[in-house]
């Protein structure tokens, strides 16, 4: 074993051994936030709905950014039924949050015909203020990001219209323009949820439907206009998409693009550096059956590649467990989950790679639980259901109602520790995150700017949670990344940190993982070294920068091309 990794694992043990490692290092401060927002699934109303409301409990969102540029992270969660407010939590500065969705002007995400199901921060028109994605069954909204601490909606304007059925979006830029282009997974086919043309719009099998509503391709055309370019780029696909996650798989400069599917197998696109990609799935990952969820990319082995962690079901009736891809550095990937010890959660949704513990190792958390219900069991009526023959499964007038059952539900969240890029040890309880509510989305921030990765965690019909970190403290550095001659939130860049005889890769994405969204600051758990040897950027046009002998304890902020400053929030000035 390489002397760097022996050293990791022993630094490991030794402070996991300390006197307070029997502590909690997070707590519950949701009430204490003055989060009370609580998601409600959509009861729909249609002859088909006692299908549909057991089989759509989708909807519960978390998204972070710093939408108001004050220097502290704010917070955007969905609601899915019909009278179901968003809300836009403004931080306090003081680990306080404030509604200011229905001022701001995104509160109403939700009507007759249209479900909120994610929500998606970025910066379409290039002027540091991010714009926010209402994803939705039904149609989806685009809110401009005013600056003046209120929005603008812009959907049709934008060119962001028809029926996309969605849970997912991110956004990168695909084409290296210098804007940011959005990336739609949609569940359902292009239809009318609310009241459907047929009954024929459920997968058409449980391994290999492609009669989903795929992957949709918003070209930034830079003057506040997208096209939908999903044919030429070559993503046109039939999946039944649930999550999207890019990152440049091959260091070759471009985003590359997972997509995880339900009923069917992932999908990995390779971009080919010319506005198109090539569909390498069967070379890259195989072909698989599983019912992918989530999309996370995080180099958590330390080798300088970015590697995928993919979630899927794992219970009594179907044992599939998740994916944790290795990334092998040819485009190829290699499944580790059962040796590193991330194989097994439960039903499984969002999952977040994140540094908890700032030893430098990426952990990673995990969103389980499908429907929280009544002591019945759902499973044996799907199981009737199959078994049947020649049953078309498309028609959603074979599926049986749920009918106030459980299926898959009161499942705890999972926590796994990083010992030093080989195994994970799991230790949810430990710290007070394995909550049995219904989970799906993770956004990780430094609420309050101490240098310690916080959580925020929505959960389907019911409460979020608002996890503050108060982990022993080690060293740290974070990065505010602003490209003025290119995506203004360099969606992208890559930054690796070297502590030692170490180098940490870290990277800004544009959204990923599901029905969630996490900061783009950069954050490096330096352990207990106070400083970094070096840190070089990466940007999105591919010129790099360096820095050397960097404090530790700090957040700076840089332009491209300009020196790192210390990064100061300061208190907007909007009227609230």
């Amino acid at each position: 074993m390489r002397p760097t990794i022996c050293g990791a694992i022993l630094s490991a043990l030794l402070f996991a051994t300390r006197p307070y490692a029997d502590v909690r290092w997070f707590e519950d401060i949701t009430a204490a936030a003055r989060i009370t927002a609580v998601h409600r699934s959509r009861a729909f109303e249609n002859r088909y709905a006692e299908i549909l409301g057991g089989n759509t409990a989708l909807g519960a969102a978390a998204a972070v950014a710093d939408f108001d540029r004050d220097g502290f992270e704010d917070i955007f969660l969905t609601s899915s039924s019909a009278d179901g407010k968003n809300v836009l939590y403004r931080n306090n500065g003081d680990l306080t949050f404030t509604d200011v969705a229905a001022r701001a002007g995104v509160a109403d995400g939700n009507d007759r015909v249209n479900a909120s199901a994610d929500a998606l921060w970025f910066d379409y028109n290039n002027d540091s203020a991010p714009d926010l994605f209402v994803v939705r069954f039904g149609r989806s909204q685009l809110f401009r990001n005013l600056g003046n601490g209120r929005f603008e909606e812009v959907t049709h304007a934008a060119g962001l219209t028809g029926y996309l059925n969605a849970v997912a979006a991110v956004a990168f830029d695909y084409d290296r323009d210098g804007f940011v282009d959005l990336f739609v997974g949609s569940y359902f086919a292009p239809i009318d949820l609310f009241d459907p043309p047929t009954p024929r719009f459920f997968p058409e099998s449980l391994e290999t439907a492609n009669n989903g509503g795929g992957v949709i391709v918003f070209r930034n055309r830079g003057n506040g206009t997208f096209a939908d370019v999903t044919k030429r780029v070559g993503l046109e696909m039939g999946g039944w998409t649930l999550d999207l996650g890019h990152a440049d798989a091959d260091n070759d400069g471009d985003e590359d693009l997972y997509v995880a599917c339900d009923f069917g197998t992932d999908r990995f696109f390779v971009n080919n550096g010319d506005g198109t990609f090539t569909d390498l799935t069967e070379r890259a990952i195989g072909i698989d059956t599983k019912k992918g969820m989530n999309a996370e990319w995080g180099d958590f082995d330390g080798d300088g590649r970015l590697d995928v962690y993919v979630t899927n079901i794992t219970d009594d009736f179907m044992r599939e467990g998740n994916f944790l891809w290795r990334n092998n550095g040819d485009l190829t990937f290699t499944d580790v989950s059962r040796e590193t010890g991330t194989f097994e959660t439960g039903w499984a949704w969002g999952a977040q790679f994140f540094d908890y513990d700032n030893d430098g190792w990426l952990d990673l958390y995990v969103m389980n639980g499908w429907v929280s219900a009544g002591p019945e069991s759902y499973a044996p009526d799907i199981l009737a259901m199959i078994v049947q023959p020649n049953v078309d499964l498309a028609d959603v007038r074979n599926w049986p109602p749920m009918k106030g059952k459980s299926l898959s539900g009161y499942q705890h969240k999972r926590l796994f520790r990083n010992v030093a890029g080989g195994s994970f040890v799991e230790e949810a309880a430990r710290h007070g995150l394995d909550s049995i509510r219904d989970g799906r989305g993770i956004g990780v921030a430094d609420f309050d700017n101490d240098g310690r990765q916080d959580l925020i965690v929505s959960n389907a019909n019911a409460a979020p949670f608002l996890y503050r970190n108060v982990a022993p403290r080690r060293h740290w550095i974070e990065l505010v990344l602003r490209a003025p001659r290119v995506n203004r939130l360099a969606i992208g860049a890559q930054v690796r940190v070297t502590v030692g005889d170490r180098t940490l890769l870290r990277f800004v994405n544009g959204g990923n993982g599901f029905e969630g969204q996490s900061t783009t600051r950069v954050h490096a758990g330096l352990g207990d070294a106070r400083e970094a040897d070096r840190i070089e950027i990466r940007w999105p046009d591919g010129t790099r920068q360096h820095f050397d002998r960097v404090a530790a304890d700090q957040i700076y902020e840089i332009e491209q091309g300009d020196a790192l400053t210390r990064f100061t929030a300061q208190r907007a000035q909007h009227a609230y």
